[in-house]
């Protein structure tokens, strides 16, 4: 593994950081001053790797909803964050129009996406073709949910990027929940990467809950979209450790001795044993990640909760609009 002993600490900071900021939202849900979460944790590791395995500012990303440790990893702040639960003017997606974590972030190249699920697949298709067609040496990565592979446009996406060899990577973050439908009741296949050989593109598995193994994963599929090999499935398996959303009662449809069973393999977790047994974080170190992390997520809810909410005049902005603004 081509890690320095700085980025791999860095990783488990991005890890550390995304956990206690979604911590933290489901706190300010349940005191009625957010009006809905959809978390991401249990999916740090997958993100985290996959963020690090790009270059950031160049290569595009098409997130979808759970991908906070994803932003957080390619430059979004956590004031960015709280700004977009709260529905704030500052906040820098849509202005505080968008739904919560609808992502759009232009200094990372992360393009917004739409409600109905699997549709930034069909965007990071397209933008793999503009990048093929331009010749530049740029790639593409795209995430879901495993159950959005039961949508057409996820299919359209993926047979157009295979048929044409683009450089994209479908990430799919299988979490063993379509909401409240697991793997089995969704595909005839064992998993979402056996999905891939049917549309003529690679597919592999890797540990979603180890950060590590995902990044080397991914730095492969990053290696093999750039020298024009085409596309590649990459399904990482880990466990939705939270409801599927601040709307969900997980207790209708899974029992809490499989959640508690399913926390010994919870992301962070694993990262800090890796990096204890390496030598790599001491007792001092994580405390002083802690105590970094407590305060940026600190930070930024003191900030988002002071800021303006959107004037009533800019209702219209950007959707008509003559200065375009680049903030």
């Amino acid at each position: 593994m081509n890690l320095t002993a700085e980025t791999q600490r860095e990783m488990f900071l991005m890890l550390l950081l995304s956990r206690r900021l979604d911590e933290r939202a489901w706190m300010l849900h349940r005191q009625g001053k957010i009006a809905f979460h959809i978390s991401g944790i249990g999916h740090e590791a997958a993100q985290v790797g996959a963020a690090f395995a790009i270059r950031k500012g160049e290569d595009w990303v098409a997130p979808y909803y759970r991908d906070l440790a994803l932003l957080l990893s390619l430059g979004y702040t956590p004031r960015h964050f709280m700004l977009s639960l709260m529905g704030k003017a500052e906040e820098p997606s849509s202005g505080g129009r968008q739904m919560p974590s609808h992502w759009s972030y232009r200094p990372a190249n992360v393009v917004s996406h739409s409600a109905p699920v699997a549709t930034q697949n069909v965007h990071a298709a397209g933008i793999a073709l503009g990048i093929k067609l331009r010749g530049e040496d740029k790639v593409v990565i795209t995430s879901i949910g495993e159950g959005s592979t039961s949508q057409g446009e996820w299919y359209e996406a993926v047979n157009w990027a295979a048929v044409h060899r683009l450089p994209v990577i479908f990430i799919v973050q299988n979490n063993m929940y379509a909401i409240s439908v697991p793997p089995e009741k969704q595909m005839a296949v064992p998993s979402a990467a056996d999905k891939a050989c049917g549309l003529g593109l690679d597919g592999v598995q890797v540990d979603g809950s180890n950060v590590f193994k995902v990044y080397e994963t991914m730095s492969r599929a990053v290696e093999k979209a750039r020298k024009g090999l085409g596309p590649t499935l990459v399904e990482t398996r880990m466990y939705r450790i939270t409801p599927h959303s601040s709307d969900d009662d997980d207790r209708s449809y899974r029992s809490r001795e499989e959640v508690e069973e399913n926390k010994k393999r919870d992301p962070l977790l694993v990262a800090r044993t890796i990096l204890e047994e390496a030598g790599l974080l001491s007792p001092e170190a994580l405390a002083e990640m802690e105590a970094r992390a407590k305060a940026m997520v600190e930070d930024a809810v003191q900030y988002a909760t002071a800021a303006p909410y959107p004037k009533a005049e800019d209702a219209a902005f950007p959707v008509y609009v003559e200065d375009i603004r680049h903030d």
